[in-house]
């Protein structure tokens, strides 16, 4: 057995987004407040609470990416004086002017008002991964021990109860054997262990399945694939916010765009942020949202913002769009899931950075009675969720819980439902509740069911003119994306053979399209039943855990890589 150091602190976070950082910093406050009124009244026990944070990131903010316009509310509540704090909140522009944009393949028109989710003066356009490593630097003043580039590998467990987390091995080769840098990842032994990984958090989803946390629904995902440009000054201003709807997906596919006027830069130009988002529960085998993202630049209407401008970055990540019934039970006996990894996303607004502050700070109340108490039983952590449920992020949750389900019946049921869950405070057109789905993979159609007798077709030319449009493989070194080479594959296939035989058959191996990042690809091998084997370019991999989600066999599982790996983001 592997010899390793334990290290006890109080409370572990694992994530160094907006969730994570925001539990340390407020439960800090909460200690630091707690601890001053113990000196002044020279009665009661001082906490002087130890808090670690690691993040898998080489640092803070190198996996951090949304589209992203943030609603102040999470921040104010936060850090109140944070529009005057020094150093500045990186926030890129104040929206000032918003508008939805219906697209068909060749026209497109804006709409005549803006429906009430997508209102978004007062809001900021933002770059998460600059926010993030702000509130990092926020963090490591208070006194928490911050810790980039360890990712959490295992939960330690005593039965049902969390007792810490194990950091993963270092030095270990593709075979699995130590090399000659080998570092036993240690353990991070705490009273109370909080879950802040994102979406599709591979701790928070082994311990969902294991205690059996699941929501009364599956969560459902979508990806979005997401590029930053500069372009010249006053051809998308900043603070300008457009949604697009329809072109480039299908009326079965659920999903849009955005267009967000970015800060100014030196030269005299300023950056853009244009994504799309395509739900993780789409049809079509072949869809590939990377590919979706080039044909939408390439419409009139979205071109005329990047024309004369240059791609600067790009990054992809998976979104959980299942609302308030796919949430898992959220506390349990030494912890508590906060933010993505609890499915704290309004898709109605298209937001979830406040709610994972929020989140966040609730959790850190939480933690604090539990370090006073010195109970971190689930009946302490209850009061987690219990908080949460007064809470406005439950009052925002439930009035967008029917959304992303009301379009499993197609885009125009879908908009239907949507105006009634806004005219009626999340009661949907259809259902007077309760929208039952199923996981998303579920809904991928086989070849032959999606295209009858046509077969799977052979993807029409796009023109990736390295200009406008590019392919997966420039996309990916925009993101900055490096991995250790001679390291154990983290994306593990656990019944490969299904690769060259069924799949192929079946799906026509859509690992091949999902992926926005090339990483998976079908090799010609003589000998395999189809001439096909898979090929896995784990090095390409941005850490967007679409493939965990969307393999329709569910044999692929997203582990964590050795520390620092993945995506360098900038301005994302």
């Amino acid at each position: 057995m592997t010899a390793r150091d334990v290290m006890e602190f109080d409370v572990v976070i694992v994530g160094g987004g907006p969730a994570g950082l925001a539990t340390a910093i407020h439960l800090k406050h909460l200690i630091e407040a707690h601890d001053r009124e113990v000196e002044r009244a020279g009665q009661g026990r001082a906490l002087a609470a130890e808090v670690c944070l690691i993040e898998k990131g080489a640092e803070i903010g190198a996996h951090a990416i949304s589209g992203a316009v943030m609603d102040p509310k999470g921040l104010d509540a936060l850090l109140p004086g944070w529009r005057t704090m020094e150093p500045k909140a990186p926030v890129e522009a104040e929206v000032h002017e918003d508008y939805l944009l219906w697209m068909t393949q060749k026209a497109g028109f804006r709409f005549p008002f803006t429906p009430p989710p997508l209102r978004n003066h007062g809001n900021f356009v933002v770059s998460l991964n600059k926010l993030v490593r702000w509130l990092g630097a926020v963090a490591e003043q208070k006194g928490v021990q911050v810790f980039p580039g360890f990712p959490g590998a295992l939960l330690q467990r005593d039965g049902a109860r969390v007792t810490g987390v194990q950091l993963a091995d270092a030095g270990v080769d593709k075979k699995g054997q130590p090399k000659g840098n080998f570092q036993p990842g240690g353990i991070l032994a705490g009273k109370l262990t909080v879950l802040a990984e994102g979406s599709r958090g591979s701790l928070t989803k082994k311990l969902v399945a294991d205690l059996g946390l699941q929501g009364r629904n599956p969560q459902v995902y979508g990806v979005g694939a997401k590029e930053v440009w500069e372009v010249p000054k006053g051809q998308c201003p900043p603070g300008l916010v457009v949604h697009t709807m329809g072109y480039p997906l299908d009326g079965r596919t659920f999903g849009g765009g955005w267009v967000y006027g970015m800060g100014e830069v030196a030269g005299g130009g300023n950056l853009v942020s244009i994504g799309l988002v395509v739900g993780l529960d789409y049809h079509d085998p072949t869809m590939d949202s990377h590919r979706q993202l080039q044909r939408m630049k390439l419409h009139p209407r979205i071109a005329a913002f990047l024309r004369g401008g240059k791609m600067l970055h790009y990054g992809a990540k998976t979104l959980p769009e299942g609302g308030l019934f796919a949430m898992p039970r959220s506390y349990g006996d030494g912890f508590l899931i906060v933010g993505d990894s609890v499915g704290l996303m309004n898709s109605m607004r298209l937001k979830g950075i406040h709610l994972a502050i929020r989140s966040g700070m609730l959790a850190a109340e939480t933690a604090f009675q539990c370090l006073k108490s010195g109970d971190c039983s689930a009946a302490a952590t209850r009061h987690y969720a219990d908080a949460l449920a007064k809470d406005w992020v439950h009052d925002e949750l439930r009035q967008s819980r029917n959304f992303h389900q009301g379009f499993h019946r197609g885009r125009f049921a879908g908009l239907v439902n949507a105006g009634f869950t806004t005219l009626f405070g999340g009661k949907g057109a259809f259902w007077t509740d309760e929208l039952k789905s199923n996981p998303g993979h579920t809904y991928m159609k086989k070849v032959g069911e999606f295209f009858g007798g046509r077969g799977k077709p052979e993807p029409g030319k796009l023109a990736e003119d390295g200009v406008l449009t590019f392919d997966k493989l420039t996309s990916v070194y925009a993101s900055g994306t490096l991995h250790e080479e001679d390291q154990p594959c983290h994306l593990v296939v656990t019944q490969p053979d299904l690769c060259s035989t069924r799949c192929v058959e079946e799906y026509g191996n859509p690992c091949q399209h999902f992926c926005p990042a090339a990483v998976y690809e079908m090799e010609e091998k003589a000998g395999s039943k189809h001439g096909l084997v898979l090929k896995i370019n784990a090095s390409n991999c941005v850490h967007c855990k679409t493939c965990d989600v969307m393999d329709p066999y569910q044999v692929i599982e997203w582990v964590v890589p050795e520390g620092g790996g993945g995506p360098n983001y900038v301005n994302l």
